[in-house]
């Protein structure tokens, strides 16, 4: 009996586009439903009756948990919009719909639960934390197997998808960029630990200043929270310290920006500013005054590969494959980041 691989390498696409084919699930090309079709009938392939009843039975929902962020806009927000630009878009490819789902305060999610009221078929997770009743909802719901992807979260040792960008290196270009300029003094405003890209960012912070034979001296690792309110604050700490402090690397660009707005506020000229550098690469950050060197995080690529990798896993696809990086979590995908250099870091004659 001849096989859906078969099917896939007589017709020249993928074993995917063999399955929405003889599902019908999604748009395709009329030409490659075509030829599609006619391997098939070549071959004799017949699918199964089940798998093509499961199939016919989805929903056609593909679910986004967004966390609870006080006294934020989420759509307005750089990371989210570009993140849902990229899942929305590759699950409007596929003829799926987005259920955008949102946490309320301290709320514990029960994500296997959305599964059974929502109906959904995948389900894309953002803003998860390094906590121990998150990690049990998430244990749940793999155990149970439901598809679904964890987005900028690392949970080590576990066997999750995930997607997510290297900030090791993207941390890492920033220290060295900044060492290369002659900095020597330079000041970290972190997010919370809680998240593992912090961690990430931190760790990246520390293997460039060893790089360039600089310590991570304790008075420079400053404490924010993703917010440009926390980097107004921290901009007390930096203005105090001017002269001492000649560079800072904010761990997201809103940080960077509100350490800058903090400063002006206490009337240090720009040009008395220590140099700076971002993370994210986001729109504020061209606009911003002086134009903010950032690390550029490619969240947009960043969602349309987490819903790809959900839909492929819905089809009966795996994603654990033999050269994958990470032995005790192959699903884990890191896309790579990209310093993108502007005034605000260049060395000042």
């Amino acid at each position: 009996m001849a096989t859906r691989k078969e099917v896939a390498d007589l017709a020249g696409v993928s074993e995917a586009t063999v399955s929405r084919v003889l599902n019908g699930v999604g748009p395709i090309k009329e030409e490659t439903r075509r030829k599609v079709l006619a391997a098939s009938k070549k071959l004799g392939y017949v699918p199964s009756a089940l798998a093509s009843r499961f199939a016919r039975s989805k929903s056609g929902n593909l679910g986004v948990v967004l966390p609870y962020v006080p006294k934020a806009h989420l759509f307005s927000a750089y990371f989210f919009s570009e993140m849902l630009s990229g899942i929305g878009s590759k699950a409007r490819d596929n003829g799926m719909d987005l259920l955008v789902l949102f946490r309320t305060a301290d709320e514990v999610m029960d994500y296997a639960d959305l599964f059974r009221r929502h109906k959904v078929d995948a389900c894309v997770i953002l803003g998860a934390q390094d906590d121990p009743s998150e990690l049990a909802a998430l244990r749940e719901l793999h155990d149970e197997g439901h598809p679904f992807c964890v987005m900028n979260q690392h949970f080590a040792g576990e066997s999750f998808m995930e997607v997510d960008a290297d900030h090791v290196e993207g941390s890492r270009l920033a220290i060295r960029h900044l060492a290369d300029q002659g900095y020597r003094k330079i000041a970290f405003l972190n997010g919370p630990d809680r998240y593992s890209n912090s961690q990430e960012r931190l760790q990246g912070v520390r293997i460039g200043l060893a790089e360039a034979g600089l310590g991570a001296e304790p008075h420079l690792l400053l404490q924010g929270n993703y917010s440009r309110r926390s980097g107004m604050e921290a901009a007390t700490a930096i203005a105090d310290r001017i002269g001492e402090i000649d560079a800072v690397f904010a761990a997201n660009d809103r940080m960077a920006i509100g350490v800058m707005h903090g400063l002006r506020e206490r009337g240090i000229a720009i040009g008395d500013f220590p140099a700076f550098v971002g993370y994210d690469d986001s729109d504020a950050a061209e606009m911003a005054v002086p134009p903010l060197t950032s690390v550029r995080v490619p969240f947009y690529e960043m969602g349309e590969l987490a819903a790809a990798k959900l839909i492929r896993h819905s089809l009966g696809e795996s994603d654990y494959t033999e050269d994958e990086s990470s032995a005790f979590n192959p699903a884990r995908q890191l896309l790579p980041t990209k310093l993108i250099i502007r005034a605000s870091s260049e060395r000042k004659a």
